[in-house]
């Protein structure tokens, strides 16, 4: 469809969809008008209208076409092997494109007159093509028939040819790819129209399928800059605090051409500067933002044309409105044994915060919202609009400052307990705070009977902790697995680990769990750490029975008995010779063989006892000597 683009509006030619290629023909290197032509062929989820049988000798079909037939639509993939895709138009929805498939020998397929143009005036022609063909596909031998165009302008007469160029080969692509050509000629004296010419250079087959797009023409002048004697050619950022500004313009361009200064207040709507036609022009005491440009000819009669004339990019003289000062998050009150924390303000959208050591310095500590300083003391915080130098009038003070904490002469103490044997007092030892302690006490001290660690966070009225860590060592008691009688000696077995001592009176003690050459009887057994925790004591039985006697009443070992029998509370002894005759019996606590039987006594010999307590039987043998 083709469509005549009103005055003012910005052809995007530049933005294409898919990815971008540059074609070998040649664009406009200078400033542009606004397009004079251009077809995009309009949208629409359905295929057509035809075009004026005048522009193509291609004949249209309303489906896929096959060599020599065109078709308009939004859908690239008419046949199979075809890309599927959008159309070129930036922002099209449903945007439809011109998709050719070319005949089997070179022709012309488009032919369309451009009217409107102004005479001794340069113009770009530019179009985008796309090979439809799909080479993942694999369709056609490698990537299929290339396409290649060639672009020609004649004169209104189609007699003269003005310029020609070919695209070369556009092979076919696993993707599709939207290629921008073009070519740049030259009116003469009282040539207003010419004539587009497309043409198949190649041959028809598998592959030379395209698809044409947003065909533009405008006119093509030199590059115009404009530069400011303050910023060069960089825009100018003035700051609502200055009144007015007075500088000079520059417009650099090609001799022999016109010049018209314009203005404007959004970048949109221009208007003429009366008189401002020389190359320079002095802003006369400006105080809003404001656009500036030149529209350039090469005859006075098209300036203002915007057909016929170029337009330079716009300078900016912008001034921007300084935000309103910072507002404070609140000082800050530091405790002086931690770090500093931040102190803050607040700004509103569009500002940045720059923070100073004081109301005049220029040096910028930091930048943000929040600055967390080295030291102590007042900092003065001023907004900034987003990437300029235009500030708040004033700067917000902010003040962080430190107040003393308690403090631990020994933040960490370490001791030994015997564990559940004693109790230790774990002390602050740092009055008028308050206190937590790990056990959840809140006491100045606390009281323990276990090892373990330990600690207490004490808070003074500034707000401000300190912590202290108690280690202490928890000696476990020893746990006596087992005593045995092992002949003479009394063996002591500890279920714990350590390093323990043992004794028989609680006063010699040693480190060997077996002891020597001990007396039968009832013992007293200690056993204790070495480093001098309570012992465990325990009583206990050691059956070490006499091994002879002698019955000769001199006092000395007259008789065979159970020692300490009193600390059974049953016990039952029987003597036997070495026949198993029953010699004597009785109960332990009184039993007392003085060798004899039937009042005559026995021969020296050994002789065979079974002594029967509340929990066990022992059999040994005595020895009667004389």
């Amino acid at each position: 469809m083709l469509k005549t683009i009103q005055r003012g509006l910005t052809f995007l030619c530049c933005i294409i969809s898919f990815s971008a290629a540059y074609g070998q023909l040649g664009f406009c290197e200078g400033d542009l008008g606004d397009p004079i032509f251009t077809e995009d062929f309009g949208t629409g989820t359905t295929n057509g209208p035809a075009l004026d049988p005048s522009v193509t000798t291609y004949t249209y079909v309303n489906n896929a076409p096959e060599d020599g037939f065109y078709t308009i639509s939004s859908n690239l993939q008419q046949l199979g092997a075809f890309h599927s895709g959008l159309d070129n138009t930036p922002g099209d929805v449903n945007g439809r494109a011109f998709i050719v498939n070319a005949s089997f020998t070179a022709d012309q397929f488009y032919n369309r007159t451009i009217q409107g143009l102004c005479e001794n005036t340069s113009y770009e022609f530019s179009a985008f093509l796309l090979n439809l063909y799909n080479s993942a596909s694999n369709v056609c031998a490698n990537t299929g028939i290339p396409v290649n165009v060639r672009f020609q302008i004649w004169d209104s007469t189609d007699t003269v040819l003005l310029t020609s160029g070919d695209t070369g080969d556009i092979n076919g692509t696993p993707t599709p790819v939207w290629n921008r050509y073009g070519l740049v000629f030259e009116t003469g004296v009282g040539q207003t129209e010419v004539i587009l010419k497309m043409i198949n250079n190649g041959n028809g087959g598998c592959g030379n399928d395209l698809a044409i797009d947003d065909i533009v023409f405008r006119a093509c002048g030199d590059i115009t800059t404009i530069t400011s004697e303050i910023s060069g050619e960089e825009d100018l950022i003035l700051c609502n605090n200055q009144s007015s500004l007075d500088t000079i313009l520059t417009v650099t361009t090609t001799p022999d051409v016109f010049i018209q200064w314009q203005q404007s207040d959004d970048g949109q709507n221009w208007m003429n500067i009366a008189g401002a036609n020389s190359e320079e022009y002095t802003t006369e005491g400006i105080t809003t933002t404001t656009f500036y440009r030149v529209n350039t000819a090469t005859d006075p009669d098209n300036l203002g044309d915007v057909f016929c004339s170029f337009f330079s990019d716009s300078f900016l003289i912008d001034f921007v409105e300084g935000p309103d000062p910072p507002i404070s998050n609140g000082d800050v009150v530091a405790c002086d044994n931690v770090m500093l924390s931040g102190i803050s303000v607040s700004v509103s959208q569009g500002a940045e915060v720059r923070w100073y050591a004081s109301e005049t310095s220029t040096e910028v500590l930091a930048t943000g919202t929040n600055f967390t300083p080295e030291t102590a003391g007042t900092y003065y915080a001023q907004a900034f609009a987003i990437g300029t130098e235009c500030g708040s009038t004033i700067r917000t003070a902010v003040s962080i400052s430190q107040v003393v904490s308690p403090s631990f002469v020994n933040p960490l103490e370490t001791s030994q307990i015997c564990n559940d044997q004693e109790s230790r007092i774990l002390s602050a030892g740092i009055a008028n705070v308050t206190y937590a302690w790990s056990t959840g006490e809140t006491t100045p001290s606390i009281v323990i009977m276990t090892g373990g660690v330990y600690s207490v966070t004490v808070t003074n009225t500034n707000g401000c902790s300190a912590t202290k860590t108690f280690q202490v060592e928890g000696i476990a008691i020893p746990e006596i697995a087992s005593i045995t009688s092992q002949g003479e000696n009394i063996v002591i077995e500890v279920a714990s680990e350590g390093d323990f001592e043992y004794s028989l009176n609680g006063i010699s003690y040693t480190s060997s769990p077996v002891l020597r050459n001990i007396p039968g009887g009832l013992q007293t057994v200690f056993v204790r750490t070495a480093n001098g925790c309570l012992p465990v004591i325990t009583s206990f039985y050691h059956f070490n029975i006499p091994t002879y006697f002698t019955p000769n009443n001199d006092g000395i070992n007259d008789f065979f008995a159970l020692p300490d029998a009193t600390f059974f509370s049953s016990s039952f002894v029987r003597v036997f010779d070495r026949f198993g005759k029953l010699l004597a019996s009785g109960n332990g606590l009184t039993f007392a063989w003085d060798g004899t039987y039937r009042g005559r006594l026995l021969p020296p010999d050994d002789y065979w006892y079974e002594i029967t307590t509340n929990d066990r039987v022992v059999i040994g043998h005595v020895s009667l000597l004389l």
